[in-house]
């Protein structure tokens, strides 16, 4: 490169990452957009869904801002079922960051252990207003996330994954059954692996 009224050439190593919430073609079109400009970042495209669009991701996410805000704030949280359900239900413009300042503002504000939808700023008559489709559709997710986390963490271990649920283990031998899941497939992956149940 060289300096704007420079004449000495100057060898540079660099890469630029560029992100936008624009459709650059569009915006080429429109003449608000600069064509070569964006010929010269249009190198690897990468797309990144809204987290809206990634239901799945919301309570992952949402359990390790918790873990990471727990450890900061030196207290044992835990999300209610509630406030799972209205994890997914929220439509979460500001995405990822505000999906982690919701945890950490109800980290911080929860009075008790458990953190209710209250707590993360949602209203509870948001979550009975949703069609009754979509509510047992979000449910059944979390209940398999849930499911999943506790089973993975204890190794298939049914007897300790049932006491961090907080339920019995007939109660989670219902919820397996339910979601087709086999904790015999958690204990055989390791504590390393993740095992996907669709």
């Amino acid at each position: 490169m060289e300096r704007i009224g420079g004449r000495e050439r100057i060898k540079v190593d660099t890469r630029v990452v560029a992100a936008t919430n624009k459709d650059l073609k569009s915006e080429i079109g429109a003449g608000r957009f600069r064509e070569d400009l964006y010929f010269r970042l249009s190198v690897v495209n990468i797309t990144l869904p809204p987290l809206r669009e990634r239901g799945e991701d919301i309570i992952l996410l949402a359990n390790a801002f918790l873990r990471r805000a727990s450890e900061e704030h030196r207290r044992k949280l835990q999300f209610s079922g509630d406030a799972c359900l209205a994890l997914v239900a929220h439509s979460w413009p500001g995405n990822v960051r505000e999906l982690e300042n919701a945890v950490q503002r109800a980290a911080i504000m929860a009075r008790g252990k458990v953190i209710g939808p209250t707590d993360l700023g949602f209203d509870t008559t948001d979550i009975p207003g949703k069609e009754p489709r979509r509510l047992k559709e979000t449910r059944n997710q979390v209940e398999r996330e849930l499911l999943l986390e506790a089973l993975t963490r204890t190794q298939g271990n049914i007897s300790h994954a049932a006491r961090e649920l907080g339920i019995s283990r007939p109660a989670l031998h219902e919820l397996l059954q339910k979601h087709g899941m086999d904790s015999r497939t958690l204990r055989l992956a390791g504590p390393t692996q993740r095992v996907r149940h669709e």
